[in-house]
């Protein structure tokens, strides 16, 4: 079986290794950029997604690089704090929750890839242009994104698109859905390097769905210096005749009105615009999503993560989905008796949970406590139990556990994933 992957971001590369691990080595990773590099902010993975990246032998590298996550905790507007829980290992999942640098994980995971599949699995500078099929053969054609020429083709009997929220794929699946869908909310994301905050492996959102900065630390290099590299985004939503910001990674943006919008977000355990203030480049990106699909598949090429499914970056999901995507694919097709039988079993699986989170992310998933307070305290509170109960703050909590895969009592009891390579 050979397999081209179009794509060779996380979901694309964790693929990769998943598909070998299964004893399926005729893979190829076409990636658009001329090179794998730490570009990006930080991401958390989750606990559900460890799970996968641990039994994919990755645990003690991420151990090297990451902060294994210790608590999560919600804050209002004014700073109060709201309600918190504890996270991966303290939280009784048997596995850790990451937070990391999107570029660190990526690059684990391009090194991974080449250590086990060898360096010509993966072609960079190859951006899908084109593709079609011929009986149960898939052909595909590249090019150079930077000069426009062409740079060859290839075939496979699986085209797998890995190609983010702008896919060619999912565009030639769906030639009529339009861009993706605006919330009107602006995301400005940086990093900063200061000195620890709260347990220095703490996790906080504040404010509101309308303007809330979420906040957490990604180096453990850092932190065995005593310091933090701190990952932050500001979120702002603006009024509804705005148009939308440009749609790009790498777009910086102004710091001057990431601070306006954030001048009073002064706490006692966060000085969120001195934190602003300090920041490396700061970049500006709208935060969009696309609605669910009937289905990821057209004969033999099928989408994965945020091609398949993007979504708002909500309940710290994104990355988390396409990992568990790559490890069901790379199931079902060791496991099934056919690519097309595979496919339709992934598609069966992950396409539903996919679409309930992306559903529940646009009702703001596990950050409604902050929307609640304040709804009801608009002014601030004296004490938290005046205005939510504890089982209520649980309740929000669990249900999304449940929507996202990463109940611990379900999580921690289910089958593995992997289907181990023969001799």
């Amino acid at each position: 079986m050979k397999i081209a992957i179009a794509g060779g971001g996380i979901g694309g590369l964790t693929l990769a290794l998943s598909l070998f691990d299964a004893g399926i080595e005729d893979v190829c990773v076409y990636e658009s950029a001329p090179a794998i590099k730490e570009l990006g902010v930080g991401i958390n993975v989750l606990p559900h997604a460890v799970r996968e990246l641990t039994e994919l032998g990755l645990l003690d590298e991420l151990y090297e690089v990451a902060i294994p996550t210790q608590e999560l905790v919600y804050y209002s507007k004014r700073g109060q704090r709201i309600w918190g829980e504890p996270r991966g290992l303290a939280a009784g999942y048997k596995w850790p929750q990451f937070s990391i640098h999107r570029g660190e994980l990526q690059t684990l995971l391009h090194r991974t890839v080449v250590k086990r599949l060898g360096a010509s699995r993966v072609k960079t500078g190859h951006h899908l242009a084109q593709f079609g099929q011929k009986g149960e053969t898939v052909w595909t054609e590249f090019l150079d994104r930077k000069g426009g020429a062409s740079i060859g083709s290839a075939e496979a009997d699986l085209l797998v698109a890995c190609d983010g929220v702008h896919s060619t794929v999912r565009r030639a699946f769906y030639p009529y859905e339009g861009p993706p869908k605006w919330n009107g909310v602006t995301m400005w994301r940086a990093t900063t390097e200061a000195k620890p905050f709260l347990t220095g492996r703490s996790m906080i959102m504040a404010g509101t769905f309308a303007r809330r900065v979420v906040v957490y630390p990604i180096s453990k290099k850092h932190e065995d210096r005593g310091l933090s590299l701190i990952n932050w985004v500001a979120e702002l939503k603006v009024a509804d005749d705005q148009p939308m910001p440009v749609q790009d990674w790498e777009f910086i943006a102004n710091r001057a009105e990431v601070l306006k919008a954030f001048e009073n977000y002064r706490f006692d355990f966060l000085d969120v615009p001195d934190m602003i203030q300090n920041a490396t480049a700061i970049y500006q990106y709208p935060m969009v999503d696309r609605d669910a699909l009937p289905t990821w598949i057209r004969g033999r090429v099928v989408l994965l993560g945020d091609a398949a499914h993007p979504m708002y970056p909500v309940g710290s999901n994104g990355a988390s989905q396409a990992i568990i995507d790559a490890r069901v694919l790379a199931r079902e097709l060791a496991l099934q008796p056919s690519i097309e039988d595979a496919l339709s079993a992934y598609d069966a699986e992950r396409r539903p949970k996919t679409a309930a989170v992306v559903a529940a992310n646009r009702k703001v998933g596990p950050e409604y406590c902050m929307e609640l307070v304040d709804q009801r305290a608009p002014d601030g509170f004296t004490n938290i139990d005046d205005i939510c109960s504890k089982a209520e703050l649980d309740e929000i909590s669990a249900r999304y556990r449940a929507t996202a895969g990463f109940d611990p009592n379900v999580l921690n009891n289910r089958e593995s994933l992997s289907v181990r390579r023969v001799g």
